[in-house]
């Protein structure tokens, strides 16, 4: 039980950390954006794709050793239904994670380079729509707890 209780807190409160990761990323993403707020963009991605990675860690540690047994996770169909919004979130993310990569190279061989607005707009609807996925991650967590 106490496998459990730990594993449940671990994942929620790295659910929570790719949340902030996600909103403070779009916030950057709104400021004038500098060589600085470029490699503050950069690093706070790679902190998310760590969170990314932990979340699933942990989110597997929870279907194997949790209490309930990977049958019920299995037999769960809103588990998948939040799976597949996982990696939805996922897929949504190389966009950014490709233009903040691509603009920390372009500031190492100009400092002064600033992004087009297109391409900052653009990131800014690929985090509203990872959030909009999010949500439904939170939503199907809590329909399968409920109706598993």
């Amino acid at each position: 039980m106490a496998t459990d209780l730990v594993l449940a807190i671990l994942h929620h409160i790295l659910v929570f950390g790719l949340v902030t990761l996600i909103v403070s990323e779009a916030l950057l993403l709104r400021s004038d954006l500098n060589a600085r707020m470029i490699d503050r963009l950069t690093r706070l991605d790679r902190s998310y794709g760590m969170t990314a990675m932990l979340v699933t860690v942990v989110g597997v540690l929870r279907v194997i050793f949790g209490l309930r047994g990977y049958q019920y996770y299995l037999g769960n169909p809103w588990f998948f239904a939040k799976m597949a919004s996982f990696v939805a979130i996922g897929l949504l993310s190389i966009r950014p994670t490709m233009r903040f990569s691509a603009w920390s190279r372009a500031v190492r061989n100009d400092p002064a380079f600033v992004p087009t607005a297109g391409e900052v707009t653009s990131t800014i609807q690929y985090l509203r729509a990872e959030s909009v996925f999010v949500v439904l991650v939170l939503i199907f967590a809590a329909t399968m707890a409920r109706f598993g």
